[in-house]
């Protein structure tokens, strides 16, 4: 395969998974200053503004300034905007790989974006942010339909994977640094979806050690740190089998299986004590493993310098 279009594939499932990750974390934010009057819009706003890496303005900070900076700017993909724009890009490089079915709903989505922002301002902000979550979730359905699950399948559920690591980690560390800001436990669950799924798992115990775990360490939920490092971590070996009698070659897997081990092997009893720690693990793992594949996978050769003959 090109890497041309390896790096295109693994970067749509970056920024499919970025849009709704971010729609996630938005919508739970959006909610949380809606329904408590006492919050501090300003505080929330701008500590959300930092977790996710954007650089915070000099004015007044409030919820149509973060729906503006993290929802609507077509021009960075930390927004959601941005991020469906740059997938629809890379989608347009790899054509003769995606299906025609996966192509029209990228497209779709980034057509009906602009109608959809005019009707957030009448409806609220939910129904666009809700719409962005349905269309991942129907991009993803058809990419695992309609596409051959070759390399190219697995450069797009890497890339889906990484990301999800480190957004999942970043929506856990609104727990750690935004403190009296951040959205309650049970708003993170309901973020990840995750929340009808932990409580029949846990029988209705909404317990913070519970849902730090759950969220890191879960086996079966997949939008668990501990799955997505799974999952990445198959994607690599089925990239490049193994073929030595000792270690492993391949330095992202490398990155990522210790990532997977530090968590698999972590007592879930001192878990929520030590998050700050494995959270700023899980980030940094997160970084250097897509370093390492872009580095393996996606350098371009040199373009071949021709000598003019001199007659």
């Amino acid at each position: 395969m090109l890497s041309r279009i390896a790096e295109s594939l693994f970067w749509i499932g970056r920024y499919i998974e970025r849009a709704d990750d971010t729609a996630r974390i938005l919508d739970a934010y959006v909610h949380r200053i809606l329904e408590d009057p006492w919050a501090d819009e300003e505080a929330s706003c701008r500590s959300l503004l930092r977790i996710l890496g954007v650089a915070e303005p000099e004015v007044v900070v409030g919820s149509a300034t973060v729906l503006e900076l993290l929802a609507f700017d077509a021009s960075t993909p930390s927004a959601i905007a941005g991020a469906w724009h740059a997938a629809r890009e890379n989608a347009r490089g790899a054509r003769e790989i995606i299906s025609s079915e996966l192509w029209e709903a990228l497209n779709a989505t980034w057509v009906a974006l602009p109608q959809q922002r005019i009707a957030s301002q009448r409806l609220g902000p939910h129904a666009l942010l809700g719409f962005v979550r349905e269309r991942a979730a129907m991009v993803n359905g058809l990419a695992e339909s309609t596409m051959s699950h070759d390399d190219g399948w697995r450069f797009l559920v890497l890339g889906r994977s990484l990301e999800r690591v480190d957004m999942t980690a970043r929506l856990l560390s609104t727990r750690v640094l935004a403190a009296d800001h951040a959205p309650s436990w049970t708003t993170l669950l309901q973020a990840c979806g995750a929340d009808e799924t932990f409580l029949r798992t846990y029988r209705g115990a909404l317990d913070a050690a519970h849902i730090a775990e759950f969220l890191l360490l879960d086996r079966l939920f997949p939008r668990s740190v501990f799955a997505a490092l799974v999952e990445a971590e198959r994607c690599l070996l089925e990239l490049e089998p193994d073929v030595g009698r000792a270690g492993v070659g391949d330095p992202a897997r490398r990155i990522v299986g210790r990532a997977r081990t530090g968590l698999e092997y972590v007592d879930a009893g001192v878990l929520l004590a030590e998050l700050p720690e494995h959270l700023e693990r899980i980030q940094a793992a997160s970084l250097e493993a897509s370093a390492a594949v872009a580095k393996r996978y996606f350098q371009y050769a040199a373009p071949v310098a021709w000598l003019h003959e001199e007659g």
